[in-house]
């Protein structure tokens, strides 16, 4: 049967247009070469007719449900049947990408993607990542204390019909661009059409686009859908990675609810789910129902959890509890899915958490296992899912992946039968509509040498613990389980940023910093007694291998030689009058078009600095007193929201004024953009301008700057004993808590060799010999385009492609981020532009030390590029082949 229309077909005021997504490649069909629906096909006449693919992507069984007796069961969902996550996942993002081939990158910003509870879940979120610029929500069946829906909708096909759509950020729903509908199968399109219904009458929209693993609409169903197209006058596309219809005989529901009733009484009796491996797993000739017994500890058990020592829960008649627990550090704050909205933002702080929180996985499993289970929990698929997928990157381990359900299916151990094995147990989670049973489809019996649970923490109840519970029931067939609990996130009430104010006043030097007490107040918390600093080799060894976030550790702090203390002297010589003018330009451009009496905020610690010569231009010039703060920006983690609530209390947000102290490609700028925008969802305060104004614009990434020229600033030319013996800052959840502020260490044993004064003195010296020349240029350049061309960011990208490097973050671009790398990281090579002259002195002597090659290249747009070692390890080999040396 031909469904697919790859010609747009314009239907009246509406268009229905359908497009089949090529598949990553998938399972074959059932277990033993036998397809996983032949037993119901045998039995009740189903079949399936359409694409080839459609018996490896579906198996067959039968459901308790007055509705429909036939369940179509995906081998490639990870709700039902065990599969490898990289197949899951793989599914997911492919049919993103091809709905963002369709859409086109402006529109699929304008984007927002829904997918379906309970089912979907994962599957809308996977979507929503091959997109790559749109939001996602998902319904969900958990209503959220004082929180009204945004919309809703019935499904009425399922066992749990009613939908809430709960969005933190109501503007998910209002906006006009397309909405994504995500669901595993469509069988008559009616969830589809009820959604649509709903959200249409309250948020009209000009497109929709439908979105599933598989498309099994009858031709009628089919033309439902155009006819609803019309109606509403919009745009309806369809996207599926397989379609078909499903051959229902008359009589079927009646002849399957038959069956299910006798097989299940037949079944009753049945023991616990035999031990061996699934994949060997010889079918019960009696076809009977293949059932964990809730009180066997039988020798179907394949063995026992080591128990969690520090677990909090047991039973109620005092248990141990059946699972070692682990501590995935879970990024504070974000979402563990799309129930309440799950933003791009929110998807990059999970792709920089990933790989540690894996490999804590890794680390906690036993050292024997070699076939894992990642077990998810109804809604809660896609953290599940991405976990499951990372350890199966970094590990050798054969990773399999699904999750629990509501829904009710009857189990028979047969290799033409899609559910083989079922574990029964309460729910654990007090649902809205009560107690009630919960599954584990295809575990038990499996012959995983671990599994690991992964819940929220709404569902870290004692009723999971107890002995009838979910962990019990996988302790009696695998050998370990391991529990995970992701927080649960749900939206602050609407008044929760009045919380009152238990933030600290500012740090201020001498006690924090060699800084006078009156240039800046230092938005941070003092780590000082704390031990932080790491190896350099350690530190790159873990970030680029994801064991630890940059901003969780300090690199050792470098000593300068006495030659390189010369050189930076000579440096600030050379430099001084250059940088003054630089500081009065981008000084005059704040007072003339940002606001009058600006209330500088620099991000710590470059910007600091900086910060501190704009204040005193200000002050030399205009006689004005402006305050100074310093806060912390972590890459990939936002900007400190408690730094931002202290400044709203004390200040106009609207007067706030960032400040770095330059830009190479530009990844700042993009992180505080989108971290205010979160800032302003979550407190609802207004008025943070994402504005950077820096010193020093090479990479074009901003509109308020001193210069564009890329040339040595001497302050970076070395680390805390040019900005006032304060090192980065450090986010560690041991150590900031959700009321603190991020922290940082004051050296004060560095005193001796510290210039952070010096290096203001000298040039603030000049300021009176530049003035007129820095106020005309500034007076020049508020009259130009000064719109961003972020061709720094273009440069990079190619240089990463042309290096063999694969990942931006490891190009440097800039004189300053180029002795970042020399000082901090693991450099691997540096690329200076021909002719390039005493600018790149420091940088060629710290190359010297460190035995890095100083490629010359024509047509930089950088004075020069630093490059840190790609995939670095300890053993790893520098450019001539010789073992990287620090």
């Amino acid at each position: 049967m031909e469904k697919a229309e790859k010609a747009e077909k314009a239907v009246n005021e509406g268009e229905h247009h359908e497009v089949r997504a090529d598949a990553p490649a998938g399972p074959a069909d059932g277990s033993d070469g036998v397809w996983s629906g032949s037993w119901v096909a045998e039995r009740l006449g189903v079949g399936l007719a359409g694409d080839d693919r459609l018996t490896g992507l579906l198996g067959l069984a039968l459901r308790r449900n007055p509705k429909r007796a036939h369940l179509l069961v995906s081998n490639v969902l990870g709700k039902h049947v065990p599969q490898s996550p990289s197949v899951v996942y793989g599914y997911g993002v492919e049919l993103g990408r091809r709905v963002r081939d369709l859409l086109g990158d402006d529109e699929a910003r304008r984007a927002v993607v829904l997918g379906y509870a309970e089912t979907a879940t994962g599957l809308g979120h996977s979507v929503a990542d091959g997109l790559g610029l749109a939001p996602y929500l998902h319904s969900t069946r958990r209503p959220v204390a004082g929180l009204a829906p945004a919309g809703g909708f019935e499904e009425s096909h399922s066992h749990a019909t009613s939908h809430l759509l709960l969005p933190e950020d109501p503007a998910l729903l209002t906006g006009d661009g397309p909405l994504v509908l995500v669901d595993d199968e469509f069988s008559t399109g009616n969830t589809v059409l009820n959604t649509v219904r709903d959200l249409h009458e309250r948020y009209p929209r000009r497109r929709y686009v439908v979105v599933a693993l598989v498309d099994m609409r009858s031709a009628a169903d089919s033309g439902r859908l155009e006819e609803f197209a019309r109606e509403i006058g919009a745009r309806v596309d369809l996207v599926a990675a397989a379609s078909g219809t499903v051959r229902l005989p008359e009589g079927v529901l009646e002849k399957g609810q038959e069956l299910v009733a006798r097989y299940e009484s037949e079944g009753s009796s049945a023991g616990a789910a035999p031990s061996w491996p699934f994949a060997q797993c010889a079918p019960l000739n009696s076809g009977v129902a293949v059932e964990a017994d809730p009180e066997a500890n039988s020798p179907g058990a394949r063995g026992t959890a080591r128990p969690a020592p520090t677990g909090p829960h047991s039973d109620d008649n005092g248990t141990e509890p059946q699972a070692t627990r682990i501590d995935l550090r879970w990024p504070l704050g974000l979402p563990d899915g799309g129930r309440h909205g799950f933003t791009p933002a929110h998807r990059e702080r999970l792709e920089d958490a990933l790989p540690a929180m894996a490999r804590r996985l890794a680390d906690a499993l036993p050292a024997h296992a070699r076939r894992v289970h990642v077990l998810g929990f109804e809604e809660l698929m896609y953290a599940p899912l991405r976990l499951a997928h990372e350890l199966e990157r970094i590990t050798g381990i054969e990773v399999r992946y699904s999750t629990t359900t509501r829904s009710p299916v009857l189990a028979v151990d047969d290799p033409g039968y899609a559910i083989r094995t079922r574990l029964r147990f309460p729910a654990h989670d007090d649902p809205a509509d009560g107690p009630g049973e919960r599954y584990a489809y295809n575990v038990a019996g499996a012959g995983f040498d671990a599994v690991v649970a992964v819940v929220d923490s709404a569902a870290d109840t004692p009723r999971l613990h107890a002995p009838e519970g979910l962990l019990a029931q996988l302790a009696a067939h695998t050998p370990e389980v391991l529990l995970a609990v992701v927080p649960s996130y749900a939206p602050e009430a609407p008044h929760a940023h009045e919380r009152p104010s238990m933030l600290p006043e500012p740090l201020r030097g001498p006690a924090f910093s060699s800084y006078a007490p009156e240039e800046v107040g230092w938005l941070l918390q003092d780590l000082s007694d704390v031990t932080l600093e790491a190896p350099t080799e350690e530190r790159e060894e873990a970030i680029q291998s994801g064991g630890a976030h940059y901003a969780e550790s300090l690199p050792v702090e470098y000593q300068p030689s006495e030659q390189y203390q010369e050189l930076f002297h000579a440096a600030l010589e050379d430099s001084a009058a250059r940088i003054a003018q630089a500081a009065g330009v981008v000084t005059e451009t704040v007072l003339a078009e940002r606001a009058p009496r600006p209330v500088l905020v620099s991000l710590a610690r470059a910007g600091t600095p900086v910060g501190i010569l704009m204040r005193r231009w200000a002050q030399h010039r205009h006689g004005l007193d402006l305050p100074h703060y310093a806060v912390s920006i972590v890459r990939g983690r936002g900007i400190d929201a408690n730094a931002l609530r202290w400044l709203a209390e004390h200040h106009d947000p609207r007067d706030v004024v960032f400040v770095d102290g330059w830009t190479g490609k530009g990844a700042i700028t993009r992180e505080l953009a989108q971290a205010l925008t979160e800032f302003e969802k979550s407190d609802g305060v207004t008025g943070f301008s994402p504005e950077i104004a820096v010193l020093a614009d090479p990479g074009s990434c901003v509109r308020t700057y001193g210069t564009r020229e890329d040339f040595l600033i001497p302050s970076a030319c070395l680390n805390s004993t040019v900005s006032g013996l304060i090192s980065r800052t450090v986010l560690r959840a041991d150590l900031v808590g959700p009321h603190d502020f991020h922290g940082a260490k004051f050296y004060r044993e560095l005193a001796g060799t510290d210039v952070s004064v010096a290096f203001l003195d000298a040039v603030s010296a000049r300021f009176p010999e530049v003035a007129d020349a820095a106020c005309a240029q500034a007076e020049e350049l508020l009259a130009t385009d000064r719109s961003p061309t972020w061709e720094g960011w273009a440069a990079v990208e190619r240089i990463s492609e042309e290096y063999g490097i694969h990942d931006v973050n490891l190009v440097k671009p800039g004189v300053g981020e180029t002795t970042r790398v020399m000082l901090r990281r693991v450099p691997w090579k540096v690329l200076a532009r021909a002719g390039a002259g005493s600018d790149l002195d420091h940088v060629r002597l710290l190359a010297e030390q460190r035995g890095v090659p100083v490629e010359e290249v024509d047509g930089l747009p950088y004075t020069c590029v630093g490059l840190i070692h790609p995939k670095y390890t300890r053993g790893a080999t520098g450019a001539d082949g010789k073992a990287v040396t620090v």
